[in-house]
């Protein structure tokens, strides 16, 4: 089973191309318009790791804009978006997971009402572009990063900790997170039923990619997983045991971890 992240992973948006220009395949218009792209080689080889293993797109996008996406080798029987907060089956969220997570929010953390009135009262228009709320979950700024304090964000995770939220970076976002939404905890949860249900073979090993730190729990979870040499973890000189990191940076880093899935796959 294949669990990966999407963007700056697996698609692109020109601004993330870095200093390469390949082949690319527009894989998600916005307002009618191209906004992210594959290249051509990793969309060749994400098709023919489809036809091999159980992938699983796991990306902090809501639902709507998950479905703006057309990867190939699609369509996915399984996905996770809202950063764990959706299991998707067939396209459809699965009610039941959805509604044991809010419970288990509602008890642990601090209301979304709460960090999002902390949010504002933190932010100005000097550097905070716009501030929204995903799927009742969870709520993002875009910021200028340019422009952004220097301690905004260790400040904002600093208050979120204690009331069960995290605080994290991805590009010109900043997200606030509680605690029980992860990719990790889905994923696994996607892996549990397709093993009861004889969709995967009890040996089968987990893979997965990605760049944040919303992904790091994730690329903890699997028994071998890597990253692109770019985004936050990078940032951060991120380093795990089992945890690959390629060449390349930008969207060629994507070419890279196909080959490292298609290679684990091979050899079991």
């Amino acid at each position: 089973m294949v669990a990966t992240d999407l963007d700056r992973t697996m698609i692109y948006t020109r601004a993330a191309f870095g200093d390469a220009d390949p082949d690319t395949m527009c894989v998600e218009e916005y307002e009618g318009r191209p906004l992210s792209y594959m290249t051509v080689t990793a969309a060749e080889r994400l098709k023919a790791l489809a036809e091999t293993a159980a992938v699983v797109p796991a990306t902090t996008r809501t639902i709507a804009q998950f479905q703006r996406i057309r990867l190939p080798g699609g369509p996915w029987p399984y996905a996770v978006t809202s950063n764990g907060g959706s299991i998707l089956r067939n396209g459809l969220p699965d009610r039941r997971w959805r509604s044991a997570l809010d419970a288990r929010v509602r008890a642990e953390c601090a209301t979304l009402v709460e960090v999002r009135a902390e949010l504002r009262a933190r932010v100005d228009e000097s550097f905070a572009l716009r501030l929204r709320e995903a799927d009742d979950l969870f709520c993002y700024l875009v910021v200028d990063q340019q422009r952004l304090p220097r301690d905004f964000l260790a400040d904002l995770d600093a208050w979120c900790r204690p009331r069960g939220w995290s605080a994290s970076q991805q590009g010109r976002k900043i997200y606030a997170m509680p605690a029980p939404v992860s990719k990790s905890r889905a994923v696994l949860e996607v892996r549990r039923r397709m093993l009861d249900a004889g969709e995967l073979h009890p040996a089968s090993r987990l893979l997965a990619a990605g760049d944040g730190s919303l992904d790091a729990d994730m690329l903890r979870a699997a028994d071998a997983a890597i990253r692109p040499r770019h985004g936050e973890l990078e940032q951060r000189n991120w380093r795990h045991p089992g945890v690959a990191v390629t060449a390349a940076a930008g969207i060629e880093a994507s070419d890279e971890i196909l080959d490292f899935f298609l290679a684990a796959r091979a050899y079991g």
